[in-house]
């Protein structure tokens, strides 16, 4: 594969710029999404509500994949990460409301926490574009 056929799309998100990094990449047939949270700009949505948190956050990364022309349908992995072992269900439901119909396969961890404390839920999705040339 040649680096023509990488492609790096960028959220303005402060953190890509501190940490060196894209929303998204695409590279063949994958586009990856990692490190997505509630935040837009400066604003934590759904703060306290891991439901809400996860569901922006996941809107935030089908957002990232509709960059390359992607939606929903192509989306095969997810991973959710949660602060709280409590809030399984909550982002599960949110989880569930968006990618049933596709069912990707999933992995859900609790973590110890995240950078900014008031982030309950992360979350990072992987989609397949087909034959799509770069």
């Amino acid at each position: 594969m040649t680096t023509d056929a990488v492609r790096r799309v960028q959220s303005g998100n402060p953190w890509e710029e501190t940490l060196g990094s894209a929303r998204a990449v695409a590279a063949g047939d994958r586009v990856l999404v990692a490190g997505t949270t509630a935040f837009r700009g400066e604003v934590l949505y759904g703060e306290g509500d891991p439901y809400e948190q996860a569901k922006v956050a996941f809107t935030n990364a089908l957002e990232a994949i509709g960059e390359f022309g992607l939606g929903v349908e192509s989306v095969i992995r997810t991973r959710l990460h949660l602060a709280h072992a409590r809030d399984v269900d909550a982002a599960g439901r949110a989880h569930k409301e968006l990618f049933d119909s596709v069912r990707p396969v999933t992995t859900l961890l609790v973590v110890e926490g995240f950078v900014d404390s008031r982030v309950l839920v992360s979350v990072e999705l992987e989609a397949f574009r087909g034959a799509v040339k770069s």
